[in-house]
C-alpha cells in the first residue's frame, strides 16, 4: 500500500484532538497542526510520511513554542524502540497514522535521565588504570580496542617471554598487575598455560599478541 502523504495525516490527526476537547487549526505559523484547549499550552504536532531527522529538527525548534509538542508519522518505524528512546530524550511527543486511526507511541515529557553510579564508576575506573592513551577516539580499525585490562595482559605476557615460566607471586612483585591471577587463569586471550600450580608460561599465541600489539614493557 503507498504510503499517505502528509496532507492525509491531517484529517486523522485533527479529529483525534478534538475529541479530547481541542480546537484545531492547520498550518499556523509554520506549524503543521495547532490545537488549542483553554488556557493550556498548545498541542503542536509534525507531520510526516515516515520518521526523519528533518522530522526531529522540526520538533526541536517547535518546543519552543510548547513542551506538548509531538512528531506524526504515517508508517510505523522499523526500529521504534531507539525511535521512542531518542524521543524521551528530546522531550517530543510520538504519534502514529494509519489510515483512520492515531496510536500514541509517547506523550512528551521534561526528560531526566537516570544515572547508573556503578557504569560510571566502570568507566572512571578504566580511565584510570589505562596507561597512556593508546587508542585513537573514533576509530574503525580491526586492531581491538587497548583497555587497561589487556595492558594487564600485555605485562604480564611480556614478564613471562623474557624470563621463562614464572609464579604468580613473582608477576604480581615484578610489574603493574593487580589483575593478574584472574588474567593468567581465565586466559581470555589464549596467552598463557599453567605448568604446576601458581606457575605459568607464555604461550607461542601470547609471542603472537605481544608481536600483533608491538608490546616492549
Amino acid at each position: 500500500m503507498a504510503k499517505a502523504l502528509e496532507s492525509d495525516l491531517y484529517g486523522p490527526v485533527k479529529a483525534f484532538l478534538e475529541r479530547q476537547g481541542y480546537a484545531v487549526k492547520g498550518e499556523v505559523r509554520g506549524c503543521d497542526v495547532v490545537g488549542v484547549r483553554g488556557s493550556e499550552a498548545p498541542v503542536i504536532v509534525e507531520l510526516k510520511r515516515a520518521f526523519s531527522l528533518g522530522l526531529v529538527l522540526q520538533g526541536v525548534d517547535r518546543l519552543a513554542l510548547s513542551e506538548h509538542t509531538y512528531l506524526g508519522v504515517g508508517t510505523w518505524p522499523k526500529n521504534a524502540r531507539d525511535i521512542k528512546k531518542l524521543c524521551r530524550r528530546l522531550g517530543l511527543g510520538l504519534l502514529v497514522v494509519t489510515g483512520e486511526r492515531v496510536d500514541v507511541l509517547l506523550d512528551p515529557l521534561p526528560y531526566k535521565p537516570r544515572k547508573n553510579p556503578k557504569k560510571t564508576a566502570r568507566l572512571l575506573g578504566e580511565h584510570a588504570r589505562r596507561v597512556g592513551d593508546p587508542n585513537r577516539g573514533g576509530s574503525s580499525t580491526r586492531v581491538p580496542v587497548m583497555t587497561a585490562y589487556r595492558q594487564e595482559a600485555l605485562r604480564c605476557a611480556a614478564l613471562l617471554a623474557e624470563h621463562g615460566p614464572m609464579t604468580l607471586k613473582a608477576i604480581r612483585a615484578a610489574t603493574d598487575a593487580p589483575k593478574a591471577a584472574s588474567i593468567l587463569q581465565d586466559d581470555v586471550y589464549g596467552w598463557f598455560e599453567r605448568v604446576a600450580r601458581g606457575t605459568y608460561r607464555l604461550t607461542p599465541e601470547g609471542k603472537r599478541g605481544l608481536d600483533r600489539f608491538g608490546w616492549s614493557q
